[in-house]
């Protein structure tokens, strides 16, 4: 079920990436070897095992919803359900599958809310989006026009739970998550109308080598949407946790805006800008009945829920737009 024929095939189409068809098969084949996820028999499983059900109406401009109750007997909505939840935890959505609502850990619509009106317009634009865990703005991104979108992110799982919706979404359309970090791109690509890095420049031992990395898969003129954690302060002000952020192990580098808004213009982006501030709250990030495990509440100071667990400035999350020259 997770097929990729039709990807490789428009590949051949796009002079920009028709070269890494040399060596995407290989890297896909790596992404999703069973030797690196020891449950990925146990997804395709729940892949394969997902009822057929053919949705009335499918709707991506406004919220990611599939089909209604109607659509399918009640033995086939339990069967959905029971596949569904054997991909838990589902972080990123939410999605409306046949009236079954997948209420996710991430209010992803509010970010992407946040984000809609500082975006140039998506029609018939190539989007990359790094780090996009199971694909919820790739699908919005194509609900916005886009003529063809790539996800990537190296979580199997993400790519499971992916692959399950865009079996009701619509496994012709243009968009694909490959198992893949963007260390995986060929460099100097140059092919992307828009990139997004949405929760991921945090998680980067070299934040500079990851903004040149996204300078590098974009076209001249190309739109970088940049969202990260960041910290008040001043230009050249950047928190370096030495142990662990809000309970997350892998967190390298928070800066300011200013901060990173320069960093930006060091890797070569034209006219960085700050355009949404926001600070997580427990309404955006929280703990569900598909998401089971700690989140937001549990990595702030009970006591003082301006702080995080480790006594750091909680969550702030920043929207950021630049440009290639």
């Amino acid at each position: 079920m997770i097929d990729y024929t039709q990807l490789y095939a428009a590949l051949q189409h796009i002079p920009a990436l028709r070269p890494w068809l040399a060596q995407l098969p290989d890297q896909v084949a790596e992404g999703l070897s069973p030797h690196r996820w020891g449950d990925l028999p146990d997804w395709r499983a729940a892949l394969d095992a997902l009822p057929d059900i053919a949705p009335s109406s499918i709707q991506l401009e406004d919220k990611v919803r599939v089909g209604s109750a109607s659509d399918a007997s009640q033995d086939q909505l339990a069967e959905l359900e029971k596949q569904l939840r054997k991909l838990h935890p589902w972080r990123k959505g939410p999605w409306d599958v046949f009236d079954l609502f997948i209420d996710t850990e991430w209010r992803s619509d509010w970010k992407w809310e946040r984000v809609l009106p500082h975006l140039e317009p998506l029609q018939n634009r190539l989007v990359l989006d790094v780090g996009c865990g199971n694909g919820y703005h790739c699908w919005r991104s194509l609900g916005a026009g886009a003529r063809r979108v790539i996800g990537i992110d190296p979580s199997a799982k993400f790519v499971a739970q992916f692959y399950a919706l865009k079996k009701y979404l619509g496994e012709e359309k243009p968009v694909d998550l490959l198992p893949l970090g963007i260390e995986a791109l060929p460099p100097g690509l140059q092919a992307f109308d828009t990139t997004f890095s949405m929760g991921v420049l945090y998680h980067r031992r070299s934040p500079m080598d990851h903004l040149r990395e996204l300078r590098e898969t974009l076209r001249p003129g190309g739109q970088l949407i940049l969202e990260t954690l960041v910290i008040d302060g001043a230009l050249g002000d950047c928190l370096v946790p030495e142990g662990r952020y809000a309970k997350m192990r892998n967190v390298w580098f928070i800066p300011s805006c200013a901060t990173l808004e320069s960093w930006l213009r060091k890797c070569g982006f034209d006219n960085p800008r700050t355009v949404d501030l926001d600070t997580t709250n427990f309404g955006e990030q929280r703990r569900t009945d598909w998401m089971r495990f700690e989140s937001l509440a549990d990595f702030l100071d009970p006591e003082s829920p301006d702080k995080t667990a480790e006594g750091h400035p909680a969550p702030k999350r920043a929207v950021l737009v630049a440009n290639t020259p």
